[in-house]
């Protein structure tokens, strides 16, 4: 199992206005490169989306721990298995978020996708801290 962890990152907001807005797949569209990301599709709870030059991803929301976790799976349209835990931790009005990727990886794909992953993780982290003020 190949674990990928992203920075962390500390929002001026509030732990529930953060999970709200993670737990809306529908933003998810904002986290993510957009020039990177075509046919992007989402509903509240999955959304799915082409990276450019490689798979086809799709992701579930699995469960979710008001204002402390979220677990996103990989649906099965995605090339290879995998979870993301977002965890937030709220203290004294500020929030941080952190991301676990576990992906189910060969060693081969490993070598080709953990620093693309480990970037679009730590992206994901910026693109929070640069939008948080609008929710």
């Amino acid at each position: 199992m190949t674990r990928i962890e992203s920075k962390s990152v500390t929002l001026n907001q509030e732990a529930s206005s953060v999970f709200n807005y993670i737990t809306n797949m529908n933003n998810f569209e904002h986290l993510l490169p957009i020039d990177k990301i075509s046919n992007w599709e989402s509903e509240e709870k999955s959304c799915s989306f082409k990276i450019q030059g490689s798979a086809h991803i799709g992701l579930d929301l699995a469960s979710a721990t008001p204002n402390n976790e979220i677990i996103i799976k990989s649906s099965p349209k995605t090339p290879f298995p995998f979870t993301l835990s977002i965890s937030i931790k709220e203290d004294d009005g500020s929030t941080t978020v952190s991301q676990v990727c576990e992906a189910d990886i060969n060693p081969f794909l490993k070598m080709m996708v953990e620093k693309p992953l480990r970037n679009l993780f730590d992206y994901i982290a910026d693109r929070l801290l640069k939008i948080s003020d609008t929710f």
